[in-house]
């Protein structure tokens, strides 16, 4: 009897699976009810806090969703097939709402199964611009307020991998649009191609310097050129009616903004060499002021890479930094400069000095204030 037992507990693991094949499980509906509860709206409220755009999300990305490619470059998080960051949360549908009434308004022209993002009013507050995620890319969409009724401006052309891929133009006749070049590099398979060198780190004069730690960065040349024909775009106008004309050559454009009056547009254009050590946002970076032609007025000013700062979250680069028009001017910029060398723990009487500068940006900017 014990030589049987022994015989059949050795033999029951060879007669069990060594694997189930499974397709994925759905709870009970009483488990899924919970789960799929759906979310209040995320709320986008126009300047007079009369009307609002209610966006509606769901919980949870679709297995499908989390299972696309996604390339990690200089602190980016991209979906290569799409052109827009990989970790968006996009809302799936979307509703006017009166706040005084209190009522909700359907709009029309909504495509089927919408992927929306990037939410933005328009000056008069009768229109919104927002993105919508295909398949083959980014597009462009207008919501007609007063109509409650939206529709398509461009094809699936936006680059969106650095963010917001518009901006609003004044007098709301148009917009300034990032879009993929024509000549759009090719990626590159990191796995199988071939390095021309090793990848060298340079210590200047064995300089001790804090450096903080960031994800997703450039490692390789590789890296390097898939980051260019990822984050280079053309500038378009983009009216009303979805006539697109080109506004800019190919850059990497990390920031754009313009002017009150409308008569000047700052863009910062990310310039090498890179950076294997900070993301982008510390790369050179060049800042320059055209008009509305985009003919250049005036080169601004060269930020070079910033691959080290002093120890402490609250130290910043030397020199100017974060450059912003006065809203109660019609075109003044102004901007902060480190009178501490950048570094929170040095002692000095004053921390910041913020200076402006008006247009025709000739003349010497003027310091405005100090603060301690």
């Amino acid at each position: 009897m014990k030589t049987l037992l022994i015989f059949l507990l050795m033999t029951i693991p060879f007669l069990t699976d060594a694997q189930i094949d499974l397709n994925y499980q759905v709870p009970h509906q009483d488990i899924l009810t919970l789960a799929d509860a759906p979310l209040p709206p995320s709320i986008r409220m126009d300047r007079d806090g009369k009307r609002a755009l209610l966006l509606y999300r769901r919980s949870y990305k679709s297995i499908e969703e989390l299972s696309q490619e996604e390339m990690r470059l200089a602190g980016l998080r991209i979906n290569p097939k799409t052109n827009i960051g990989s970790r968006v949360n996009y809302f799936y549908d979307m509703k006017l709402l009166d706040v005084d009434t209190q009522k909700e308004s359907v709009i029309t022209g909504l495509p089927e199964s919408g992927k929306f993002a990037y939410a933005s009013w328009s000056e008069d507050q009768d229109l919104i611009a927002i993105t919508n995620t295909t398949d083959a890319g980014v597009e462009l969409w207008m919501i007609d307020v007063v109509k409650k009724s939206a529709r398509k401006l461009t094809t699936a052309s936006l680059n969106a991998n650095m963010g917001s891929p518009f901006y609003w133009l004044k007098g709301d006749k148009s917009l300034l649009v990032k879009m993929m070049p024509k000549s759009k590099e090719s990626l590159l398979d990191s796995k199988t191609s071939i390095p021309e060198g090793p990848t060298v780190s340079v210590n200047d004069g064995g300089k001790k310097a804090q450096n903080r730690t960031y994800q997703d960065l450039l490692k390789n040349p590789t890296d390097e050129q898939n980051f260019d024909a990822l984050a280079e775009s053309e500038l378009f106008t983009v009216d009303l009616s979805g006539n697109v004309d080109q506004w800019m050559k190919k850059g990497i454009y990390s920031s754009i903004s313009e002017s009150p009056d409308g008569n000047y547009i700052m863009i910062g254009r990310v310039t090498r060499p890179y950076s294997y050590l900070v993301p982008y946002r510390r790369f050179p970076t060049t800042y320059n002021l055209y008009n509305t032609a985009g003919e250049l007025v005036k080169h601004f000013i060269d930020i070079p890479l910033v691959e080290d700062l002093p120890k402490g979250f609250m130290s910043v680069i030397k020199g100017p930094r974060n450059f912003s028009w006065r809203a109660d001017k019609p075109a003044t910029l102004y901007w902060a400069e480190a009178l501490d060398g950048g570094d929170p723990a040095a002692e000095v009487e004053y921390r910041d000095a913020v200076y402006q500068q008006a247009a025709p940006f000739t003349e010497v900017p003027k310091l405005i204030a100090k603060t301690k």
